[in-house]
């Protein structure tokens, strides 16, 4: 088993360009009377020791939650996976001692509250390098549990190669998945459009 959670850094995800909500910070939309984020740090607090915002642009539009921002360290907007190199590059320098991140898009309101702890049980019980999450059968990589000594890896991986896609990368390790399941609510529900917004909001009257 992997040790506790604070062995655990948390990398909340809030990079993207939010272009299906209409070029908005998704993180920063309302729902329940409080922003995406703040949701996701509710949910995510308990699990990690240390928890850091990715994102790019400035960064005092998230000064109220009191957490590190780090920008990419990839130009072009080259996804998450830029967001979760720019997390193990900052475990790495600021909790040398923290072996493990964990990756949570902010985007995900009701992420599971046994996330950290499952993801490391599969990795340990699978031999695994790298945990993913899973739900009716598809992942979601985005939630990951990442090992901090890849992040040199994943560096050349994106500036040498151009890898741009998750699954290509962690195609090259051990993945261990662990499955949630969908109901009540899927715990890996993610907004993206304004549709997704109003159905969150009438998902969360019954999310766990």
């Amino acid at each position: 088993m992997i040790a506790d959670g604070t062995a655990v850094v948390g990398l909340l995800l809030a990079g993207g360009l939010g272009r299906r909500m209409g070029g908005v910070d998704k993180s920063l939309q309302v729902l329940g009377g409080r922003p995406l984020l703040a949701h996701a740090i509710e949910r995510v607090r308990q699990q990690v020791g240390v928890m850091l915002i990715n994102a790019n642009g400035e960064p005092q539009r998230f000064a109220a939650f009191g957490l590190p921002v780090v920008a990419d360290g990839v130009g072009g907007f080259a996804g998450p996976l830029a967001g979760i190199l720019a997390g193990l590059e900052w475990t790495r320098d600021n909790v040398p001692s923290c072996p493990w991140m964990v990756s949570v898009p902010t985007d995900a309101p009701f992420v599971p509250g046994d996330l950290v702890a499952r993801l490391g049980a599969a990795v340990t019980e699978q031999d695994a390098e790298i945990g993913c999450a899973m739900s009716g059968g598809r992942t979601h990589p985005v939630f990951g549990l990442w090992p901090v000594r890849l992040a040199d890896d994943l560096r050349r991986a994106l500036v040498e190669e151009d890898v741009r896609k998750i699954d290509r990368w962690t195609a090259r390790y051990r993945v261990a998945y662990a499955e949630w399941a969908t109901v009540p609510v899927d715990p890996f529900f993610n907004v993206n459009r304004p549709d997704d917004l109003a159905a969150a909001e009438r998902l969360a009257a019954v999310a766990i």
